[in-house]
């Protein structure tokens, strides 16, 4: 699938929207770059880059990547159904593609909140717990932009130290708590409460904690965040930027 194919221009945005929250003031020194190579998509799945702006497109149940080099991920929108007749329309029945007005109310929000504040996120439309509408091929369709961010990891149980530069305070993109790499934080643990990568448990109470604050520190354990699986050795995974107050 070509690139034009894939493109939409109902998403095409501005990055400097989605960076005017964003304190200018970062220095490369400030941010942790992690750098993932790019990994090839599927055919049904193309990624479309404008002038400081990205877009993924999915075809069908296909694997949603979003992904950043530099920076983490923030999604301006996204949708989920289909808003023309010419995107992933290849070999489909007319039938399936005459419905143009088809889209999942909430699906930014889900999106947001499964991906924002990560280097690389992906999703299938299993996640989504209704049918906009059935008897239309459907795609999944995110804008999003890659934007600086300090990216820490705190294995259980050791606390979590969140610093920033004088005069400027923490904001918290996203933070998680369980475990989705066999290998983080794995040295001498049992190897099975390593497997379970599926453990997942997004959680607000960084952000409650420490947006705002110039530092700030918090335990990575269960009777903080709560435990989604008891036999699994978790980390807490998060984002986050340094501002002006």
């Amino acid at each position: 699938m070509s690139a034009s194919n894939c493109a939409h221009p109902a998403f095409l945005s501005s990055t400097a929207e989605l960076l005017s929250n964003t304190d200018t003031s970062l220095t490369v020194s400030s941010v942790s770059m992690l750098h993932f190579s790019t990994a090839l998509l599927l055919a049904a799945a193309c990624l479309v880059v404008s002038t400081g702006a990205h877009k993924a497109t999915t075809c069908g149940n296909h694997v949603h990547r979003l992904s950043c080099e530099t920076g983490v991920i923030l999604v301006q929108e996204s949708l989920y159904g289909r808003a023309d007749t010419q995107t992933c329309a290849g070999g489909k029945a007319e039938s399936e593609i005459t419905n143009t007005e088809c889209s999942l109310q909430g699906a930014d929000e889900t999106i947001k909140t499964r991906c924002n504040g990560k280097k690389v996120c992906e999703v299938t439309p299993a996640i989504f717990t209704t049918d906009p509408c059935s008897e239309t091929f459907k795609y999944l369709e995110t804008s999003y932009s890659c934007v600086p961010a300090t990216h820490l990891i705190t294995c259980e149980h050791s606390l979590a130290h969140l610093k920033c530069d004088d005069g400027q305070v923490i904001h918290v993109y996203q933070a998680d708590f369980g475990r989705r790499d066999p290998n983080i934080c794995s040295f001498r643990r049992d190897n099975q409460r390593l497997q379970n990568v599926k453990c997942s448990l997004p959680t607000d109470k960084v952000a409650e904690r420490c947006n705002g604050r110039n530092s700030c520190s918090m335990r990575a354990a269960p009777s903080v965040f709560g435990d989604s699986c008891p036999n699994t050795y978790k980390y807490l995974e998060l984002t986050y930027t340094c501002r002006s107050p």
